[in-house]
């Protein structure tokens, strides 16, 4: 971190699957309910005014129909109460997610910020995130505080003691355990990855950035996008197993194919990955379980 172990750094959701990681890059203090905070109590979120700093990682990922009214609560009203304790001159960081765009990116070979966030059928989940996104632009404006929205792709990273991981993690596991795995669409599914360290490093440039309020994509980009056949035999390679797989046609119900477009993000920040897919992956092979 470099000149940045003088600022005070607050993470959301820093005990979760992706907190964990950025928390430990920026010496971070951790604002989640596992340690004992939440952001849907106003009177926990009001350490806020004590940060240069805030990365909000923390939210409900739950897309089931039951769970609707808990994650507007979360992700918009808990996002609501850490505005409101902003100040001038803070930074605030909200981690988005690609999913805004729905079917939208779809038409995209490299998906650019400005593809369309109409509603297109998004869930709650995906539509909780841009209702907040709107929330942030307004407060962090009102508050004379510095604010940026990175719309992440799919970012994955070693799991951690009660995180698992997410779909990156549970095929490495599979292959690794010789469990099957079913693969829609024939598995021709595509995504770019992105390691948390690139994320974590792409958070640390805005931080040192002038810009006082952007939105970006983020993710592997070409260089790291993949089809989810691609990564299931790549991790054979590097486990030396021999993946089990069943190819199907079903369709999926979300985004077929995504790719960030990081022309925006490299011009502004002057940010690309560093980490390589074989070179990420091998990096939570050995902590699958």
């Amino acid at each position: 971190m470099g000149e940045y172990t003088a600022m005070k750094i607050l993470v959301t959701g820093a005990s979760g699957y992706l907190g964990s990681h950025v928390r430990r890059y920026f010496a971070a203090d951790d604002l989640s309910r596992r340690s004992g905070l939440d952001i849907c109590r106003s009177e926990d979120v009001e350490i806020v005014r004590n940060y240069d700093a805030v990365i909000h990682l923390g939210a409900l990922i739950d897309k089931s129909s039951k769970a609707i009214e808990q994650i507007y609560a979360v992700n918009v009203g808990g996002t609501i109460n850490l505005l409101r304790n902003l100040r001038s001159g803070q930074v605030f960081i909200f981690a988005s997610t690609k999913d805004v765009y729905g079917k939208h990116a779809d038409r995209y070979s490299e998906v650019p910020e400005d593809c369309s966030t109409e509603f297109c059928g998004q869930n709650a989940y995906e539509w909780s995130k841009f209702i907040a996104e709107k929330y942030v632009q307004f407060y962090a404006h009102r508050a004379g505080a510095r604010a940026a929205i990175f719309r992440l792709s799919t970012t994955y990273a070693p799991p951690t003691p009660g995180n698992s991981g997410g779909f990156v993690n549970l095929f490495a596991s599979a292959v690794k355990n010789n469990r099957q795995l079913r693969l829609k669409m024939r598995g021709e599914q595509r995504r770019d990855l992105l390691h948390v360290r690139d994320l974590a490093r792409a958070f640390e440039l805005f931080i040192a950035s002038s810009i006082q309020s952007e939105v970006f994509n983020i993710g592997g980009g070409k260089q790291n996008s993949t089809t989810l056949i691609e990564l299931v035999r790549m991790l054979g390679e590097l486990t030396g197993k021999e993946p089990r797989v069943e190819l199907s046609d079903e369709p999926v119900a979300e985004q077929a194919h995504y790719v960030t477009d990081l022309a925006k993000i490299s011009r502004l920040l002057d940010w690309r990955p560093e980490i390589g897919i074989r070179e990420g992956l091998k990096t939570i092979i050995e902590d699958q379980v």
